[in-house]
């Protein structure tokens, strides 16, 4: 006798429906919270289409590839490149130096440091990562200021050949070195946060096996830990790159803002901030540069959001119950 095939049956999702008041109300205010938040990044897209709309229309594509801001003539020419440029440049600065710090501290508390000692390194990270923007900016100003540039000016005695590392001026203060370090010091907590949690929820036997086989710790961590976590560690990355390129009041106080473009000397004391030039001229603006820096906002906002998204997207690929 012949049996009929069995076939596979189909995938059920499991669904949880409250059923006390108690979960119907918590379950409406978790849902109203995130419907809200997805109305309120609507409503600021909307606000800001809606204000930097003329400036587009005269502007044209100039206003994001041209190098003049000049709001006192008929009509006025507003124009981001540099500033455009220069927080993207910060933003690269500040994520190279701030991805070997982070991944090696998430690396020690999961890794290497006793319980009590990673509990005390966590809340130490997590609570620099609550420390305010101004408090940083003015860290930075009188504190860090004067070690970063001698850094920089040893930089460029020793690579100043190097085009990076050229400057014309020789005056260190207020570069775009300075300002990627205020940058790294702020997204250094965003980072190892990411990843740690991937580190923590990697397969301890994995690890073991590599280094029961021979390996030592260094060849398990390139060979092993790292490939296998790199997809949530360059999502954490992304994360802190979005918040490299918002940043505002930090870069006011030790970037020397200027409209001359700088490509990549980060030891020349010239740049651009698109959120610190919003800053420094908003005050004392016409109503056609508000809407030109309104129009820079909208800019900001756009790279800034699509950052996040491909980094959020990133780290839920990277999570192992999602696959």
């Amino acid at each position: 006798m012949s049996e009929a095939p069995i076939g596979v049956p189909e995938k059920r999702k499991l669904a949880t429906k409250p059923h006390s008041v108690a979960d119907r109300v918590f379950y409406g205010l978790a849902r109203a919270a995130a419907y809200g938040a997805i109305v309120l990044v609507g409503l600021i897209l909307v606000f800001l289409l809606m204000r930097s709309a003329p400036t587009f229309a005269q502007q044209g594509i100039s206003f994001v590839t041209g190098s003049v801001w000049n709001g006192s003539v008929n009509p006025p020419i507003l124009q981001i490149g540099p500033m455009l440029w220069g927080s993207i440049l910060i933003a690269l600065c500040g994520v190279l130096l701030a991805v070997p710090m982070s991944i090696a501290t998430a690396y020690f508390i999961e890794f290497m440091a006793s319980k009590r000692i990673a509990k005390v390194a966590t809340v130490v990270v997590d609570l620099l990562a609550a420390i305010p923007s101004i408090v940083i900016g003015l860290w930075g100003l009188a504190v860090f200021t004067p070690t970063a540039a001698h850094w920089a000016e040893l930089l460029n005695k020793g690579l100043g050949w190097f085009p990076v590392f050229a400057s014309s001026t020789k005056n260190f203060v207020g570069t775009p070195f300075i300002a990627g370090w205020i940058v790294a010091v702020m997204i250094v907590p965003i980072i190892t946060s990411v990843a740690r949690e991937i580190f923590s929820q990697m397969d301890r036997d994995i690890i073991n096996a590599s280094l029961a086989l021979g390996g030592s710790k260094a060849t398990s961590f390139f060979r092993v830990i790292l490939p296998t976590a790199s997809g949530g560690i360059v999502g954490g990355v992304l994360l802190g790159m979005g918040r490299a390129l918002g940043e505002t009041v930090a870069i006011y106080y030790v970037l020397n803002l200027s409209f001359d473009i700088n490509w990549a000397d980060v030891l020349e004391n010239r740049g651009g901030s698109i959120a610190s030039v919003i800053l420094s001229k908003f005050g004392e603006a016409t109503t056609e540069e508000i809407g030109g820096l309104m129009a820079a906002g909208l800019v900001l906002f756009i790279i800034t959001l699509l950052v996040n998204w491909i980094a959020a997207w990133i780290v839920n690929l990277a999570q192992p119950w999602r696959r």
